[in-house]
């Protein structure tokens, strides 16, 4: 990362509840992309790669439904989750920064009405690999097993349930300002949230991230192509990708659990960027569960996780507090699209053009899919 590539466009399909999409799956990545190439003044046939984590949609098909130019560069993350959205990012400022391709469109689509539901439990026959370990055992869901992570954490930890509801609270609070996000106009109060029913303890219904429909997009290119797009480039100031040694390993057999997987991350994106935690003024935590939100917090080293507490407590993480968080709403609040908003919205903090924008903001953070590695994340800044 050396200041090499930047991101110049940003984009999004609307956002619908789970099954609620009038398009399908690759129109809402084709709308996504289309907005986020237009937004950088630029036109498809500039785009020669694409890189994502996950998806169904090959650029192949996009390539051709689009009108991209010939491409140069393609490329997906391993990983099972939201945990490869800064990964992907990743992959382009690579491409960019080696001069594989001049333009790189990084996405996410993803239609749970049309496909299968990853908050659902699994439906098999026989189980083998990791699940072997969980599944004949009913753990069959990744709610319960944030879940078991959580407690643990907690337990050893003395964090509170009111503190993963401060998590909720601020993504709901934020959603409330940002017109395309699924709550907005739904907010949350604290006794709501203690009322609501049990998914998994520690896990209340407002702790789980929403099914949603929807996609979203950036677009980097070099810093030099960047003088003729339409608006201020960001920069991609440092970003790292990894797991510690057994991390993520089957059955909870990791050596630090329970753990976000985010120590190691947080290592090499400190060391990269030249700054540390207390220089961060926002940033966006993937929130498939609260519980692994506090866990990345601490990880990241923004607080010791004896601290989590104090740290989150009276709004501390919401607009205007010590370290806002999740300022579109995030996957609680704005859309579920597998973390991918999360990056967007790092990006709009930068550029000034976020609903819950923090005051001269001038580096923002995301942090991808805290409890499953490899982990990964990105620091933006102005250039």
């Amino acid at each position: 990362m050396d200041g090499r590539a930047v991101v110049v466009g940003v984009g999004e399909s609307p956002y619908y509840k789970r099954g609620g999409a009038t398009e399908s799956e690759f129109q809402l990545a084709c709308i996504a992309i289309r907005n986020a190439v237009e937004d950088a003044g630029l036109q498809m046939s500039d785009v020669d790669g694409f890189a994502s984590y996950m998806d169904r949609n090959e650029p192949v098909r996009l390539s051709n439904a689009l009108g991209a130019g010939d491409l140069a560069f393609t490329g997906q993350t391993f990983g099972g989750g939201g945990n490869g959205s800064g990964a992907a990012v990743i992959l382009a400022d690579m491409a960019i920064s080696a001069g594989y391709a001049e333009c790189v469109v990084v996405f996410r689509s993803l239609a749970q009405g049309q496909f299968g539901r990853y908050g659902q439990a699994a439906r098999k026959r026989r189980a083998g690999g990791s699940s072997a370990f969980t599944t004949p055992y009913g753990m069959l869901s990744p709610a319960q097993i944030c879940a078991m992570q959580t407690t643990r954490y907690m337990h050893e930890h003395g964090v509170t349930q009111e503190s993963l509801a401060e998590v909720a609270l601020a993504s709901f609070a934020h959603a409330q300002r940002n017109p395309r996000a699924i709550r907005y106009g739904t907010p949350l109060t604290r006794e709501q949230y203690h009322d609501s029913r049990w998914i998994s303890r520690p896990f209340h219904v407002y702790d789980c991230c929403p099914e949603n429909d929807g996609a979203a997009a950036i677009v980097v290119t070099s810093a030099e192509r960047a003088k003729d797009c339409a608006k201020e480039p960001v920069a991609i100031v440092a970003a790292a990708q990894g797991l510690g040694h057994r991390d993520g390993g089957a059955a909870f057999t990791e050596i630090d659990f329970p753990t976000a997987h985010y120590a190691h991350v947080a290592r090499q994106l400190w060391d990269r960027s030249g700054v540390t935690p207390t220089d961060i003024p926002v940033a966006q935590f993937y929130e498939n569960f609260t519980g692994p939100v506090l866990m990345a917090i601490a990880e990241m080293g923004f607080c010791p996780p004896e601290g989590l507490n104090e740290f989150v407590a009276d709004r501390a993480i919401q607009w205007k507090g010590r370290l806002p968080i999740n300022t579109s709403g995030g996957n609680l609040g704005e859309a579920y699209i597998h973390g991918f908003g999360n990056v967007v919205e790092a990006v709009r903090q930068i550029r000034g053009e976020s609903t819950c924008q923090v005051d001269g903001a001038e580096l923002s953070l995301s942090v991808s899919g805290p409890g499953y590695a490899p982990g990964s994340a990105v620091l933006f800044g102005k250039v």
